[in-house]
Order: C-alpha cells, then sequence, then structure tokens
C-alpha cells in the first residue's frame, strides 16, 4: 500500500528550495513592491521609499505646471493669431480622405465667397501648424472642421454657418470684415502658399560645417511659407 504522501521524503537529487533562493525571490517582491509605490501614486510608501515618492510627485506636479504653462501659452497665441475686429479667420482641410469633412468644407468657403468677405483660410493639410493653432482654441485633441472665427469669436461649423446664413445673419456677422479681392493673388494664384526661397521647397538645407543636410526652418513640413502678399494680419 502506498505510504501517505506527507511522510514521504525527498529522494535524493530531487530539486529542494534552497536558501539562496528563497532569499532572491524575498529581495525580487521587496523590490516589485517598491517599483510598485513608484509607479503608483496610490501605494503605500514602503520603509524608507517615502522620500522618493515626494520626490517623484514633486516631479510630477513640476512635469504638470509646465505643461499647463505651455498650453496657456499656446492658447493665447492661437487667440492673438485669430484676433481682430475686422478679420475671418477659416480652418479647413482641402484634402478628400474623408468626403463629408471635405464636401463640409467646400461649402463654407463657398457660402463666404457668395458674400464676397475677404477670409484668412488656414488649410491644416498644408501646414500642421493650422492643425496646432485650432486645437489650443478650441481645447480638443481631434476638432471637426471646418471652424469659422470671427473678429477672435467662434461662429461653428459646417451646420451653424449654413443655418446663419439660411437666416441673412451670417452676413451681418461678417459685414466688418474687408471685401474679397476681384481677382486671384498675382504671386500665389490663390493657394495662400509659395514655396521656401531658401530650400526650393524640399525642406532641407546642405550644412557646411556639418557636410549634410538640416531641417529648413524658413518653411513648414511641405516646403511651403505663407504667401506675404494675400495673407496680411488682418
Amino acid at each position: 500500500m502506498w505510504s501517505p504522501w506527507t511522510s514521504r521524503k525527498p529522494a535524493p537529487g530531487r530539486l529542494t528550495q534552497s536558501t539562496s533562493f528563497s532569499s532572491s525571490v524575498t529581495s525580487s517582491s521587496k523590490d516589485h513592491n517598491g517599483i510598485i509605490a513608484v509607479l503608483d501614486d496610490d501605494a503605500p510608501p514602503a520603509g524608507a521609499g517615502g522620500s522618493g515618492k515626494i520626490v517623484l510627485h514633486r516631479v510630477r506636479s513640476s512635469n504638470k505646471l509646465r505643461t499647463c504653462k505651455s498650453f496657456a501659452a499656446a492658447s493665447e497665441a492661437a487667440e492673438a493669431s485669430v484676433a481682430g475686429e475686422r478679420r475671418v479667420v477659416l480652418y479647413f482641410t482641402s484634402l478628400r480622405a474623408v468626403r463629408p469633412t471635405f464636401e463640409a468644407c467646400r461649402d463654407v468657403r463657398a457660402i463666404l465667397r457668395g458674400l464676397r468677405v475677404g477670409v484668412d483660410e488656414r488649410d491644416v493639410s498644408m501646414d500642421a501648424a493650422f492643425l496646432a493653432e485650432l486645437r489650443a482654441l478650441m481645447r480638443r485633441d481631434r476638432p471637426t472642421l471646418p471652424q469659422l472665427f470671427v473678429a477672435g469669436r467662434l461662429v461653428g461649423d459646417a451646420d451653424d454657418v449654413r443655418a446663419l446664413h439660411e437666416s441673412g445673419e451670417l452676413r451681418r456677422v461678417v459685414a466688418a470684415a474687408p471685401l474679397l479681392p476681384p481677382t486671384p493673388c498675382a504671386f500665389c494664384g490663390g493657394s495662400r502658399f509659395s514655396p521656401c526661397g531658401a530650400c526650393g521647397g524640399s525642406h532641407r538645407q546642405f550644412s557646411e560645417k556639418t557636410g549634410g543636410f538640416r531641417v529648413c526652418t524658413a518653411c513648414n513640413e511641405n516646403g511651403l511659407i505663407r504667401c506675404t502678399a494675400c495673407c496680411s494680419g488682418g
């Protein structure tokens, strides 16, 4: 008859838990608890690790403060870019990737041109800086397009513009805006962008100092600059 399991002795050569292995497991458990305390703000401090947690809180608070300050600065810069008693700013996209968005942008542009209003059109697909401005203004990571601003105030998206236009209120809203020029710009043809003269539109410049190419700082990621002839400060 088989003997009970509890009364059996380990056979020679059987793997047993050594003292060194037990100590390593204990130390690794302590390290794991310390890691949890560092990653989780709500975890209780382990022994002398409390001072490290305080330092970590200070670092995180400092990072959050810097983020808030940078976001506030970006918001102020974006608000200043659309401010002005006579300025009409439209954020839109010319890409046809999302058809409803493209058609909404096209309709709003057609409505404003029908009113003969001079609009500062900012195509987010041509310059990523415009998208950053819109995010700061809307306080959203993915704002919808288009968005119309008049005299620094948000008018709304395509549905809002259509409703104002149908009721006749849109003409009153943009009454103080400058009139649309009778002919397109002679320098950019109405595209409001021109190739960068410093890099020729390649967004790269050769550096004699390093013997290689570096990013051109005079243009955007597409090698374009805003036309100075038709993109006035309003």
